[in-house]
Protein backbone atom coordinates (compact mmCIF):
# COMPACT_ATOMS: atom_id res chain seq x y z
CA UNK A 1 0.00 0.00 0.00
CA UNK A 2 1.52 3.27 -1.01
CA UNK A 3 0.17 6.45 0.50
CA UNK A 4 1.71 9.87 -0.01
CA UNK A 5 1.25 13.30 1.50
CA UNK A 6 3.56 16.28 1.00
CA UNK A 7 6.34 14.04 -0.32
CA UNK A 8 6.13 11.60 2.58
CA UNK A 9 5.82 7.95 1.69
CA UNK A 10 4.76 4.86 3.60
CA UNK A 11 4.52 1.45 2.05
CA UNK A 12 3.07 -1.33 4.14
CA UNK A 13 3.79 -4.89 3.10
CA UNK A 14 2.77 -8.06 4.88
CA UNK A 15 4.73 -11.28 5.00
CA UNK A 16 2.24 -14.17 5.14
CA UNK A 17 5.11 -16.56 5.96
CA UNK A 18 6.08 -14.62 9.07
CA UNK A 19 5.22 -15.77 12.55
CA UNK A 20 4.35 -12.14 13.37
CA UNK A 21 0.58 -11.55 13.15
CA UNK A 22 -0.55 -9.17 10.40
CA UNK A 23 -1.80 -6.51 12.84
CA UNK A 24 1.61 -6.52 14.56
CA UNK A 25 3.43 -6.25 11.20
CA UNK A 26 1.38 -3.13 10.44
CA UNK A 27 2.19 -1.64 13.85
CA UNK A 28 5.92 -2.35 13.48
CA UNK A 29 6.06 -0.83 10.00
CA UNK A 30 4.28 2.34 11.11
CA UNK A 31 6.58 2.61 14.15
CA UNK A 32 9.67 2.20 11.99
CA UNK A 33 8.40 4.79 9.48
CA UNK A 34 7.97 7.23 12.36
CA UNK A 35 11.37 6.37 13.81
CA UNK A 36 13.27 6.83 10.55
CA UNK A 37 11.38 9.97 9.57
CA UNK A 38 9.52 8.64 6.53
CA UNK A 39 6.33 9.94 8.14
CA UNK A 40 5.89 12.80 10.57
CA UNK A 41 3.19 14.54 12.57
CA UNK A 42 0.03 15.05 10.55
CA UNK A 43 0.71 12.29 8.03
CA UNK A 44 -2.61 10.68 7.10
CA UNK A 45 -2.60 6.89 7.21
CA UNK A 46 -4.72 4.93 4.74
CA UNK A 47 -8.30 4.28 5.78
CA UNK A 48 -8.96 0.99 7.56
CA UNK A 49 -11.04 -0.27 4.66
CA UNK A 50 -8.61 0.99 2.01
CA UNK A 51 -5.58 -0.63 3.64
CA UNK A 52 -7.49 -3.87 4.22
CA UNK A 53 -8.46 -4.02 0.54
CA UNK A 54 -4.92 -3.24 -0.64
CA UNK A 55 -3.39 -5.83 1.70
CA UNK A 56 -6.22 -8.32 1.09
CA UNK A 57 -6.87 -8.81 4.79
CA UNK A 58 -9.84 -8.43 7.13
CA UNK A 59 -10.59 -4.78 8.02
CA UNK A 60 -10.75 -5.82 11.70
CA UNK A 61 -7.04 -6.63 11.49
CA UNK A 62 -6.20 -3.10 10.34
CA UNK A 63 -8.61 -1.64 12.91
CA UNK A 64 -6.83 -3.60 15.65
CA UNK A 65 -3.44 -2.26 14.53
CA UNK A 66 -4.71 1.33 14.36
CA UNK A 67 -6.39 0.96 17.75
CA UNK A 68 -3.15 -0.22 19.37
CA UNK A 69 -1.21 2.60 17.71
CA UNK A 70 -3.77 5.04 19.09
CA UNK A 71 -3.53 3.56 22.60
CA UNK A 72 0.25 4.04 22.41
CA UNK A 73 -0.27 7.67 21.45
CA UNK A 74 1.37 7.32 18.05
CA UNK A 75 -1.73 8.15 16.00
CA UNK A 76 -5.01 9.95 16.48
CA UNK A 77 -8.24 9.13 14.74
CA UNK A 78 -10.60 11.89 13.74
CA UNK A 79 -13.94 10.36 12.78
CA UNK A 80 -14.86 11.25 9.23
CA UNK A 81 -11.39 12.64 8.51
CA UNK A 82 -8.93 9.80 9.04
CA UNK A 83 -6.09 8.50 11.14
CA UNK A 84 -3.04 10.72 11.51
CA UNK A 85 0.44 10.42 12.99
CA UNK A 86 0.28 12.20 16.33
CA UNK A 87 2.42 15.06 17.59
CA UNK A 88 4.19 12.87 20.12
CA UNK A 89 5.82 10.01 18.26
CA UNK A 90 8.51 8.21 20.22
CA UNK A 91 10.84 5.86 18.40
CA UNK A 92 10.54 2.14 19.15
CA UNK A 93 12.67 1.06 22.07
CA UNK A 94 16.04 -0.55 21.48
CA UNK A 95 14.59 -3.84 22.71
CA UNK A 96 11.75 -3.63 20.15
CA UNK A 97 14.25 -2.83 17.40
CA UNK A 98 16.45 -5.77 18.39
CA UNK A 99 13.46 -8.13 18.49
CA UNK A 100 12.34 -6.97 15.07
CA UNK A 101 15.84 -7.33 13.62
CA UNK A 102 16.16 -10.80 15.13
CA UNK A 103 12.82 -11.88 13.69
CA UNK A 104 13.63 -10.49 10.26
CA UNK A 105 17.08 -12.08 10.18
CA UNK A 106 15.76 -15.49 11.26
CA UNK A 107 13.03 -15.39 8.62
CA UNK A 108 15.52 -14.25 5.98
CA UNK A 109 17.96 -17.00 6.91
CA UNK A 110 15.16 -19.54 6.74
CA UNK A 111 14.34 -18.39 3.20
CA UNK A 112 18.00 -18.50 2.20
CA UNK A 113 18.34 -22.01 3.61
CA UNK A 114 15.32 -23.20 1.65
CA UNK A 115 17.21 -22.24 -1.54
CA UNK A 116 20.41 -23.95 -0.41
CA UNK A 117 22.35 -20.83 0.60
CA UNK A 118 24.49 -20.82 3.74
CA UNK A 119 25.52 -18.14 6.21
CA UNK A 120 28.96 -18.18 4.57
CA UNK A 121 27.34 -17.51 1.18
CA UNK A 122 25.56 -14.53 2.67
CA UNK A 123 28.72 -13.21 4.35
CA UNK A 124 30.67 -13.45 1.09
CA UNK A 125 27.92 -11.66 -0.80
CA UNK A 126 27.65 -8.89 1.80
CA UNK A 127 31.45 -8.39 1.74
CA UNK A 128 31.37 -8.06 -2.05
CA UNK A 129 28.47 -5.60 -1.98
CA UNK A 130 30.09 -3.57 0.79
CA UNK A 131 33.32 -3.37 -1.19
CA UNK A 132 31.40 -2.11 -4.24
CA UNK A 133 29.75 0.58 -2.13
CA UNK A 134 32.97 1.46 -0.29
CA UNK A 135 31.43 0.49 3.06
CA UNK A 136 32.76 -1.75 5.77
Amino acid sequence: MATQRDGQHLQIRLDPGSSIPFYRQIILQVEMAIADGRVTTGYRLPTVRGLAVDLQINPNTVAKAYSELEIRGLVSTQHGTGTFIGEWSPAPSEVDREQLLSQLVHEFMSHLGSYGFTVDDLRAYLREESAKDGRK
